[in-house]
């Protein structure tokens, strides 16, 4: 017997890159066949192939070991409030902003373009596959939008930069840059999700402005060039647009305090910044801040859901490709029975987030819909609820998949399940969306009646979701939209929503097995307990692990 080479390797899967990230994920590509057609998927073909290369890869690595630096004063001592980036971060953005993952939709679906929402939503989930924390500013200026588009005057000024595809870093008036990006402070530290509880005061300076003064406990990307900012008026709390520069090139006051040092989401700096005569633009009425800004919430809660089914899939996709390529006592890990069934009770819950998200991004694309309208307005907190809750222990079950392999942050896995908690948490907590679910359906009788035609549209298809869709209406009516029963209702209604979607678009495999565990009594609460056949597993594995070349 020879002496074994001990530099030889063997048995490692080969790293998971060079591959088409829209191309190879069927459940996307397919959803958006369905919601936007030929075309559209075409178009995402690029960005679908550079978001699998080992470049893109080894940027998304870089941009997480390199944290941002906060920089309180140049060299010379003058205060400058400034965040650096490593280059990687750059390039990630620089790529988002060129795909029009950014604002771009918006303008482009004002000048007649189909399914704009659709496909951005379709390259957001895609590219956030690179590294999540860069598609913080991508959603934030995305978001901005619908809110600026309540005064004429400022969302000529803003969004046209806002919608551009071109990245611009640095601390320049809007009028000498060829792309912006914005950010948000709600938050206060006394106040958190209860934004009505705000102290930031601002006083009117006379001529049309205001001067902000007050604390801000989370203001993520505070290098972005523009931010939507809540402060308490004479009429209440208002929506101001604060400027990083002012017109004459001077910056405004935005003082950086610190960085959060945060579990994840580590390449983006999240900041605490005071306003001490910050100068800022009135947004809306005054008194009707959360108003202003609804519509901008809609957006980022959408992202969340995004960013979530993006956080599965790649988690997903890195455990299916492990385990077709892993050998363990005689055999490859993918056919070994037990591991087909965690491997595809994890496909089908990242299926049916992918499905949902897209279904949602849809509505956006039909704002003139009654029923579009009124289904985003209930399943947007719907899908920020379960989506959210689930993507944790999708990630954590898809690391385990991977062994010890999974632990080391080579191989992205950790990094994942950092971020994982964090759509959970922006733009409302588990609680304030499923309070938010019962504040539609006592205030909004449409939105109930939207999301019953939806799951209505797979009626008499599977009799478990049939059985489903009754039990929740019958909940309803026995009083169940309570706050003490918010979540279980939420989630209840959310699984059924997946559940019609698959129905309707997903192959028969998937749809069974959903039926089959998420809308039973029995469903166990953890991944890998499938009762099914074999060879609806084995399918499903198949049809998520990726493919390269």
């Amino acid at each position: 017997m020879g002496t074994p080479d001990l530099r030889a390797t063997t048995n490692q899967a080969p790293p998971l890159e060079d591959h088409n990230v829209v191309m190879s994920d069927a459940a996307l590509s397919e959803a958006v066949l369905t919601y936007a057609g030929a075309d559209v998927l075409d178009d995402l073909v690029a960005l679908g192939a550079q978001a699998g290369s080992a470049e893109a890869r080894e940027h998304g690595l870089l941009a997480n070991r390199h944290h941002p630096e906060l920089a309180s004063y140049d060299r010379f001592g003058r205060r400058v409030d400034e965040v650096r980036f490593h280059p990687s971060w750059h390039w990630l953005m620089t790529r988002a902003v060129g795909h029009g993952l950014q604002a771009a939709p918006w303008e482009q679906q004002e000048a007649g373009a189909a399914h704009a929402h659709v496909r951005r939503a379709a390259g957001f989930l895609a590219w956030s596959q690179t590294e999540p924390g860069h598609g913080c500013p991508i959603s934030m200026t995305y978001a901005a939008v619908p809110a600026l588009r309540v005064d004429d005057s400022i969302a000529k000024e803003w969004v046209p930069l806002l919608a551009a595809t071109s990245y611009d870093p640095g601390v320049r008036p809007a009028s000498e840059k060829t792309g912006a990006l914005a950010g948000m402070g709600m938050t206060e530290k006394q106040g958190g999700s209860d934004v009505r509880a705000n102290v930031t005061e601002a006083r009117p300076t006379g001529d049309g402005g205001y001067t902000l003064h007050g604390h801000k406990w989370f203001t993520s990307a505070p290098m972005d060039d523009v931010f939507l900012v809540l402060a308490q008026a004479l009429e209440g709390l208002s929506c101001f647009v604060v400027a990083r520069v002012l017109p004459d090139g001077t910056r405004n006051r935005i003082d950086i305090v610190r960085l959060k040092d945060k579990l994840g989401n580590r390449s983006n700096a999240s900041a605490e910044i005071e306003l001490d005569g910050t100068w800022g633009v009135r947004l809306g009425e005054e008194g009707r801040g959360v108003r202003t800004i609804i519509e901008m919430v809609a957006a980022t809660r959408l992202d969340c859901v995004l960013g979530s089914a993006s956080l599965m899939r790649r988690a997903v996709a890195e455990a299916s490709w492990h385990v077709a390529h892993r050998s363990a006592f005689g055999s490859l890990l993918a056919d070994k029975p037990l591991m087909q069934n965690v491997v595809a009770d994890l496909a089908v819950e990242s299926e049916a987030a992918t499905a949902l998200a897209l279904r949602l991004a849809a509505a956006v694309d039909a704002p003139d819909d009654p029923h579009e309208v009124a289904l985003r307005r209930i399943a947007l907190p719907l899908a920020k609820f379960w989506v959210c809750k689930r993507t944790p222990v999708v990630v954590a079950e898809a690391l385990e998949c991977l062994g010890g392999n999974g632990y080391v942050e080579e191989s992205v896995l950790p990094m994942l399940f950092r971020e994982s908690p964090l759509n959970s948490l922006w733009e409302g907590s588990g609680n304030v969306n499923a309070l938010d679910v019962l504040r539609a359906l006592s205030r909004e009788p449409a939105a109930l009646q939207a999301w019953v035609k939806e799951v209505g549209r797979a009626r008499g298809a599977d009799e478990r979701l049939d059985r489903a869709v009754d039990d929740t209406l019958t909940l309803l009516g026995e009083g169940a939209a309570n706050e003490g029963a918010a979540r279980r209702l939420a989630g209840q209604m959310a699984a059924c929503l997946q559940g019609s979607l698959l129905v309707r678009h997903s192959p028969a495999a998937v749809a069974d097995t959903f039926m089959a565990s998420r809308l039973t009594p029995s469903y166990a609460a953890t991944f890998g307990a499938l009762d099914v056949g074999s060879d609806d597993l084995r399918a499903i594995v198949a049809r998520t692990t990726p493919t390269v070349g």
